[in-house]
């Protein structure tokens, strides 16, 4: 039996936490906190899921504005938002996904559909969990297969 190729799609939070670009770093902040997540995705319109703009990650709160003494009352997700922003398509599988994290040096990546609206957001935590069960696939093929020669010698 083959394995069936692993989609962006099949791992993908589908629930995308958003923000306009004149939302303040707290409020980002604010709004990561209270949804348990490391980052928002700017988007031109919160109605809208077409074309997202950007990303604000938590470290990017930390790095670009609290470290440099910067007011994140006052700075918005405009203002230091990853952009252009690098995304993957909801058809591609984990390896477009982890070439594209390599290519833009990102942990997490907008996955838009067909039509470039947002559908999602994959993590390199994602890849990485669904790369290992691949991994242990093919451990337990070399074991069978070792289990199997054993048993022949005998």
């Amino acid at each position: 039996m083959r394995a069936r190729t692993v989609t962006v799609r099949d791992l993908a939070a589908h629930e995308v936490v958003t923000v306009t670009k004149t939302t303040t770093l707290a409020e980002c902040a604010q709004i990561m906190r209270a949804q348990h997540v490391g980052s928002v995705v700017v988007i031109d319109d919160q109605g809208q899921r077409d074309n997202p703009r950007g990303i604000v990650t938590d470290r990017d709160i930390v790095v670009e504005a609290v470290a440099v003494g910067l007011d994140p009352v006052t700075l918005t997700a405009g203002d230091v938002m990853n952009a252009p922003l690098a995304t993957v398509n909801d058809s591609d599988d984990i390896l477009d996904a982890l070439a594209r994290m390599r290519e833009h040096g990102v942990r997490r990546l907008p996955v838009l559909d067909d039509a470039g609206h947002l559908s999602g957001i994959v993590t390199v935590d994602n890849l990485l969990e669904a790369l290992a069960e691949q991994l242990d696939a093919v451990v337990r093929v070399i074991k069978t297969e070792q289990t199997r020669e054993t048993a022949t010698r005998k």
